[in-house]
């Protein structure tokens, strides 16, 4: 019984520490300059952005590399509609998550009948096409020029008027967006794409219809990555095709890896990671570079499962139980 109760206990305080870690990073953040709430805001956009990729990739199993294309469309939606034709930030914020969602839907329909490296090739191919016509269509997006005087998240004559309002408004968007996708996780639609991620064919077997299921959960990650792109629209006031290109790509996979792909808070450890981590370098100077891709090596190396898998490390093991004489096992009692 007492090991049990520990075990119990074990399991919470994992639980508790990553919500522990990001909570104090966003209260730090309240409590220091300009830069450092710029800084850390744009890991909770990150964080958003992450844990869609980590519900297509993670709770799937999927493999997709085109989801800057659908943060891009939620990013220049909100710009056009808010800096050109002067909507309300929030409602912008909404159409263009549907605009972005029903965009993965149609993308999806075909998208997903290939598997494994057809399809992250396919989806990188998307993400690729969406950097191109943002570039080449200066009409609209205003190619390399960008688009300025995007408004701040506001609803109707409110405005959050400086950047740690703004950080407070994304931490709450970022835990809400968290709590939705733990929701999903544990529910029916959840169980079902863990089995998908397992097998496709035994999950076929049992009745999923997969490709479905896919889609949805392809969707699901698209409105995930518009709401980032448009929340870093009106966090920074300024967007451009260089905000959400390879490197975007290329980023959130370091943000999720490192987290931990697959866990609920590991999308939101490794963004807030991967963004400060410079920030605690740059004293190095030249040194720089180096010391932060060693570290992130050796973070990878020694924590395969990701920082918010670190908890288990130092979590107690249940004692074996030991045989009784007439061969029945015997109850370990903790000491």
């Amino acid at each position: 019984m007492i090991s049990r109760v520990s075990t119990s206990t074990d399991r919470r305080w994992r639980a508790l520490l990553p919500v522990a870690v990001v909570l104090a990073v966003m209260a730090f953040g309240l409590t220091s300059s300009g830069y450092v709430v710029t800084v850390i805001g744009f890991a909770a956009i990150y964080g958003i952005f992450c844990t869609g990729l980590n519900f297509f990739m993670g709770y799937t199993g999927q493999a997709s590399f085109g989801q800057n294309a659908f943060a891009a469309l939620g990013g220049y939606g909100t710009a056009i509609l808010c800096g050109n034709h002067y909507w309300d930030p929030l409602a912008a914020f909404l159409v263009s998550m549907v605009f972005a969602g029903l965009v993965a839907y149609l993308v999806g329909l075909p998208t997903l009948k290939l598997r494994g490296h057809y399809l992250a090739m396919a989806t990188f191919a998307l993400g690729l096409i969406t950097y191109e016509i943002s570039i080449e269509w200066n009409s609209l997006t205003q190619g390399y020029m960008g688009i300025s005087g995007i408004p701040p998240l506001g609803v109707w004559k409110f405005e959050l008027a400086n950047e740690k309002q703004m950080l407070v408004a994304l931490t709450l968007l970022m835990l809400l967006g968290v709590w939705i996708s733990v929701r999903l996780r544990d529910s029916r639609f959840g169980r079902a794409l863990r089995a998908i991620a397992g097998s496709e064919p035994a999950a076929r077997a049992l009745g999923i219809d997969v490709a479905r299921y896919k889609l949805a959960a392809f969707v699901i990650a698209a409105l995930y990555a518009s709401a980032a792109g448009s929340l870093f629209a009106h966090f920074v006031g300024f967007i451009s095709p260089e905000v959400f290109g390879a490197a975007m790509v290329i980023q959130s996979f370091t943000m999720l890896f490192l987290g931990g792909i697959g866990t609920t808070w590991g999308p939101i450890v490794g963004a807030i990671m991967v963004l400060m981590l410079p920030e605690f370098l740059r004293g190095l100077k030249e040194l720089q570079d180096v010391v932060y891709s060693m570290a992130l090596i050796a973070l990878l190396i020694f924590a395969p499962k990701g920082l918010a898998g670190l908890g288990s490390l130092f979590a107690r093991r249940p004692k074996a139980a030991l045989p009784t004489p007439s061969g029945a096992p015997a109850r370990a009692i903790a000491k």
